[in-house]
């Protein structure tokens, strides 16, 4: 009875031993390895100077650049911060999004999700979407926008504006709401 019992557990072992040994298969997706960005960078700051002058400081979470494309571009999934200096010491202007995009052969900046863009009067400025052109000098959107100066907060759709958001026309305004400091 005994010799049955160490055969029987030695037949459990020989054939564990045997399923263990196979050789198993792991499948993975193919990456088309185009598709992958060929930059990455993370927690950076990038300072643009012209003549030894601040002009802007870009500091992002992540950037990802894809340059093996037809239109290559860089996204920022995870928002950007630009303090516009142009030559001072402190910023004078400034955007944040949680998201963008910069298409290189257009020149063109897609800022997506909480845009809010403060100029050097102060004005601030804040929608979802936001496109600045730099080959025509001009930011445009078709979505709401809301901007707050010193003394009003005027409401609309769409916007087209020069860079510094000193000559902007809503196209379809909404509501101007005049603000009165109290003494």
């Amino acid at each position: 009875m005994r010799n049955i019992l160490n055969v029987f557990i030695l037949l459990i072992i020989i054939a564990l031993s045997v399923v263990s040994c196979e050789k198993k298969s792991i499948t993975y997706d193919k990456i088309d390895i185009l598709t992958l960005p060929s930059l990455t960078a993370r927690d950076f700051t990038t300072t643009y100077t012209d003549s030894g002058n601040i002009q802007l400081v870009l500091t992002a979470p992540l950037m990802e650049t894809f340059d093996r494309d037809d239109t290559p571009f860089s996204e920022f999934k995870r928002g950007l911060e630009v303090l516009f200096h142009d030559g001072h010491d402190v910023p004078v202007a400034s955007v944040t999004a949680k998201y963008a995009k910069y298409v290189d052969d257009k020149k063109l900046w897609e800022l997506k999700d909480s845009v809010v863009a403060v100029n050097e009067a102060g004005e601030r400025l804040e929608t979802e979407l936001l496109y600045w052109d730099q080959k025509k000098a001009l930011i445009y959107t078709d979505r709401f926008v809301k901007i707050t100066t010193e003394d009003q907060i005027i409401q609309g759709y769409g916007l087209e504006s020069d860079p510094k958001l000193s000559k902007r026309r809503i196209k379809n305004l909404s509501a101007i709401i005049y603000i009165e400091e109290q003494e």
